[in-house]
């Protein structure tokens, strides 16, 4: 029996005692539980997100525009990068720790003892105070696969499957067929999907889009792909998107142009031509946004430790401005999966100018580390090798042995993650580039370093 009533710092290490228990694929549990809390999911409407990569930006662009039309948009993600809190946002703001206490109070009063895994938890929190808010939408992320992901509980207005490529081998499967049926699991009978799976080029044999074109006919459910059925165009220095044609709703349009993203990446204008077309077929609910929305919510998204950049007072490690002399040029992104690794290797090789590169790079020991680190060693002068907190995390020599002998003359381990950074920053040039990046986790414990907290209130 937990308290009666617990604080902040109470429930949060109620919830962080509940990593002990592993992962547990599967729906019984969590749909007999939120039974017992009510049924909040009920009373809420959804936009559910399933994907290998790109959820996060997808769903924040949603977020932003949403948000600027005026709707409060309830927004769930997963994982943070420091404070537990960034998992649940109504707009701009997070869920307070007091409304986080009273919340995870509820949930374990009603457990009584029982087991119940992290991420059951906090998405039965965040259904809780979605509902308790009454938000007029809810942008809810899948943490892992689909099919048996604790969030597949619910019956969204649209759901968006991002796309799909090989991660979490262990739960999902050692095929993309295999990974792509449980991204798949979240298509509902009727509901329409909004996807980019097929542009992925290492599905050569077009597997995933077989899995997820197959899965929409046998429910009976429309499919909307990227670049069939609607398109993220470049024009010059601005992008175009081409929209899906509808009737019925509030608003219809073929195209807007000179289109500006407030994300690095060119990749980010798939993803916010996921977040249009979802928005389009949106009015046929009543959500109207306008193209005011839409240009000037673009440009507002910001999606932190995700292609970031940020100048660093070499000595202090703090930010500052860009052109002060003494300004370090950090760019910090979650890339650990190969998909994430090349798109931050595009980034790398075709959108940032800088001299010399110094990777700092930290990993968990369960990710694919031999076909990520070395991809995105090979652009570097310099590499840093560190260590995330956690008992997960790959140690520093472990990842030095995966790389090729000739990296090791510029390659150092470090395994504390501020003596890393500190190290990278004298390493640098004013017009050298620092990419933290392998881990979400050693993003979140860099940028807490050099930004401070995400979550201040």
């Amino acid at each position: 029996m937990i308290d009666k009533k617990m604080n902040y710092q109470k429930a949060w290490a109620f919830l962080d005692n509940l990593q002990f228990f592993k992962i547990k694929l599967g729906l019984d549990s969590m749909t007999m539980f939120l039974d017992e809390l009510g049924n909040p999911q009920k009373d809420l409407k959804f936009i559910h997100i399933a994907g290998t990569n790109g959820k996060g930006s997808v769903g924040v662009t949603l977020l932003t525009i949403l948000a600027r039309a005026g709707y409060q948009v309830g927004f769930y993600t997963s994982p943070h990068l420091s404070s537990v809190r960034e998992r649940f946002r109504i707009n701009d703001t997070y869920i307070s720790e007091d409304e986080f206490a009273e919340e995870a109070t509820r949930i374990g009063n009603i457990l009584d003892g029982r087991q119940i895994t992290y991420f059951e938890f906090t998405t039965a929190l965040a259904l809780l105070w979605f509902a308790r808010k009454n938000v007029d939408i809810v942008i809810l992320e899948t943490g892992l696969g689909g099919r048996l992901d604790a969030t597949n509980v619910v019956t969204p207005l649209v759901s968006i499957i991002t796309n799909v490529s090989m991660d979490h081998e262990a739960y999902l499967g050692d095929t993309l067929s295999e990974v792509a049926a449980e991204k798949a699991g979240i298509i509902k009978p009727g509901v329409p999907v909004v996807s980019g799976v097929g542009l992925d080029p290492t599905d050569k044999k077009g597997e995933v889009l077989k899995v997820i074109s197959n899965t929409c006919h046998e429910k009976g459910t429309p499919l909307y792909l990227l670049n069939d059925d609607f398109y993220a165009e470049e024009e010059k220095n601005t992008w175009a998107y081409w929209s899906l044609k509808r009737k019925g709703g509030c608003m219809m349009r073929e195209k807007i142009s000179g289109l500006e993203t407030g994300l690095i990446g060119d990749y980010q204008r798939g993803n916010a031509a996921l977040a249009l077309a979802t928005l389009d077929l949106l009015t046929a609910e009543k959500f109207c946004v306008s193209e005011d929305d839409i240009r000037e919510g673009l440009k507002e998204v910001r999606w932190p430790g995700r292609l970031e950049y940020a100048c660093i007072s070499q000595e202090k490690l703090s930010l500052i401005d860009c052109s002060d002399g003494n300004a370090r040029r950090f760019l910090l992104d979650g890339a650990h999966n190969p998909a994430g690794v090349q798109s931050l290797k595009k980034a790398l090789l075709e959108e940032i100018d800088y001299d010399k590169l110094i990777l700092v790079w930290g990993a968990m020991a369960d990710k694919d580390i031999p076909n990520t680190l070395p991809d995105i060693a090979e652009l570097a002068n310099n590499i840093i090798l560190t260590r995330p907190e956690g008992e997960r995390s790959a140690e520093p020599e472990q990842m030095l042995s995966i790389l090729p002998g000739n990296y090791a003359d510029h390659t150092i381990c470090i395994s504390l993650i501020p003596d890393a950074l500190k190290k990278s920053a004298e390493m640098a040039g004013p017009s050298d580039l620092i990419c933290v990046a392998g881990s979400l986790y050693l993003v979140g414990e860099t940028r807490r370093i050099l930004l401070g907290e995400l979550v201040t209130n």
